[in-house]
Formats: structure tokens, sequence, C-alpha cells
């Protein structure tokens, strides 16, 4: 199998890959949607911090990727859901190892940010 060489420079599959992930709340909504589909208060409750505009454009990308699938319901009150598309599940299976990684490393991970963040 071929791949188009706009995809494979700098870093091979990377390049692909960082282009969909790029944003910095996309792997957690991809993580979290590992599971199950999730309407999106309940994505907006387990991504903390995120806001409602950056979220929403965010879930948009992924959906535009074909990454993830948005099921609008037709109800009242409105319902909505997202889910992963196979695509989509492939991505977030790639992401569980860089989840245990930062569990592994917390600790260390957390000393760093601190010395980091008093820097002036």
């Amino acid at each position: 199998m071929t791949t188009p060489p706009e995809i494979c420079d700098s870093g091979c599959g990377l390049n692909a890959t960082l282009r969909i992930l790029s944003g910095k709340w996309k792997p957690l909504a991809l993580f979290f949607l590992r599971d199950g589909p999730k309407r999106y208060g309940e994505l907006k409750r387990l991504i903390q911090g995120v806001s409602d505009k950056v979220l929403i454009q965010q879930l948009k990308d992924l959906e535009a990727d074909q990454v993830l699938v948005r099921t609008d319901y037709k109800e009242v009150p409105p319902r909505v859901d997202y889910a992963l598309t196979p695509l989509g599940r492939s991505l977030a299976e790639a992401i569980v190892p860089l989840c245990t990684w930062g569990t592994e490393n917390a600790t260390e991970m957390a000393s760093i940010f601190a010395k980091r963040d008093a820097l002036p």
C-alpha cells in the first residue's frame, strides 16, 4: 500500500495523526468516547475546563475528520450524542498508551510542571 507523500512527510503517519488530534481537548474527547456514545453534557462534565464554544468546535472538527459521528434524535428537548467511528475507535485506542504513560509518570511530571510554572 502506498501513502500520499504529503501525509508521510515530516514524521510519516505521525503528521496525519497530529493533524486530527490538534487541539487541546480532542484527545480527551476521543478517550472518553472509547466507552461508548456520550451526550454533549456528559462530555462537557468529563472534559473539565473546556468552554462550550471550544468543545463544540473541536467536536465538529472530529466529525469532519470522520473519527466521530454526531446523532441528532430530533426530539424535544433536544437530544444529541457523539460516538466513535471505526477510524475514531482505532485512534482512541492508540491514545491509551499515552494515558498510561501520563499516569505512570504523574509525580515526575507534576514536579516538572511546578518548576516550569515558577519560572519568570
